[in-house]
């Protein structure tokens, strides 16, 4: 229908945007396996740019572009433009909050998400409002509110196939960080996965976190399974690599842990804690705190990471630092318990568990 209103008219701006977003989902959701379905959107998207300049949809497709493209200060200049061009046009901050959460600032993505469902309430995309405000809670380690967002996302759109990923997600952490005592809160987030990998079996991030799932399970095999089905369908995604590290770490692989490690903070720097917990595996303590500490610089409230951090800093010998660490985990959860925690961690080794626990314990965790 675009390219039929292009036809009529060369010169509609806003059919060339229309049509960008257009490759743009179909490139995002893995609809189309075209290399070059990207390049398309970009190239559309400017062409708009060129033929009207106060067309904010333009903008904020030439952002999402960038954002694809790891130029996260281009993609941040797009959408603020566009919100120059229209102050009270919605969709502006609902962008945005996505960059904003791409580029690993959650905190103002909360507040543009906030903004736009305040801006319109009853929007069509309200679904798309909540999703990024639950993706900011997720991100800031507020899990029990980005579980409630992304159940509310789920009411307004049941096929919203990245809620259901990162409702994942969110209930993979509040198992791991011991937020909830209900007993069926893996298999919740399974049930969640597997509704995320049957809405798109091509979309990489859902086979990700399936992936998480299963690693949480013990179920090594599958685990697996999911992490290289996830890199077939992107070989450039990073997460997909960071799963990897994880399973080889846990299974007793830290060498080629570290090198999956690696790869994925290459691709997306925002992988820093599997390459603090890599290094941990392969007994470079030190570079496992300065990695971890740079994380926790941007935002100190993330359990797992202040947890590694006491466990990599009681392997080196910093008591001190490690009992600091320790006692973030416990004001971030009163309630942790390293009992509870040596039963649930995907740790195959029995003997490596043992160390991992006497680590723990001595940093001052019961």
């Amino acid at each position: 229908m675009y390219e039929k209103a292009l036809a009529l008219d060369p010169q509609y701006a806003a059919a060339y945007a229309g049509l960008g977003w257009t490759y743009f989902l179909d490139w995002g959701f893995h609809w189309s396996h075209e290399p070059q379905t990207l390049e398309r959107a970009f190239e559309l998207a400017q062409r708009a740019v060129v033929l009207d300049d106060s067309l904010p949809d333009a903008h904020l497709l030439l952002g999402q572009v960038y954002v694809q493209k790891n130029q996260p200060e281009q993609a941040l200049a797009e959408v603020e433009r566009a919100i120059a061009l229209a102050p009270n046009y919605v969709d502006s901050y609902s962008v945005l909050a996505d960059i904003l959460n791409s580029a690993g600032r959650p905190q103002e993505a909360i507040a543009m998400a906030e903004k736009a469902l305040r801006l319109d309430p009853r929007s069509r995309y309200t679904a798309s409002y909540l999703y990024e405000l639950g993706v900011g809670y997720f991100f800031t380690g507020r899990i029990e509110e980005a579980i409630a967002t992304f159940k509310r996302t789920l009411i307004h759109d049941p096929n919203y196939q990245l809620a259901y990923t990162f409702l994942t997600s969110s209930y993979v952490t509040a198992w791991v960080w011991q937020l909830t005592q209900d007993p069926q809160v893996l298999e919740r987030a399974f049930e969640a996965g597997q509704q995320a990998v049957a809405l798109n079996d091509s979309f990489p991030l859902t086979h990700v976190e399936l992936g998480n799932v299963y690693l949480l399970q013990k179920r090594y095999d599958q685990a697996l399974a999911e992490a290289e089905r996830a890199i077939t369908l992107a070989p450039n995604l990073a997460g997909g690599y960071a799963l990897l590290a994880r399973i080889l770490g846990f299974t007793g692989k830290p060498q080629e842990a570290l090198d999956m490690a690696e790869k994925a903070v290459r691709l997306n720097p925002r992988f820093l804690f599997e390459l603090g917990f890599a290094y941990y595996w392969a007994g470079r303590y030190e570079e496992a705190i300065a990695t971890l500490k740079q994380l926790l610089s941007r935002n100190p409230n993330l359990l797992h990471v202040q947890l590694v951090l006491a466990l990599a800093s009681s392997e080196a010998g910093r008591e001190e630092e490690a009992q600091a660490a320790a006692a973030e985990v416990l004001r971030l959860n009163p309630k942790f318990s390293l009992e509870v925690y040596k039963e649930r961690a995907p740790i195959k080794d029995p003997a490596a568990l043992e160390r991992y626990i006497v680590a723990l314990r001595k940093a001052g965790l019961k």
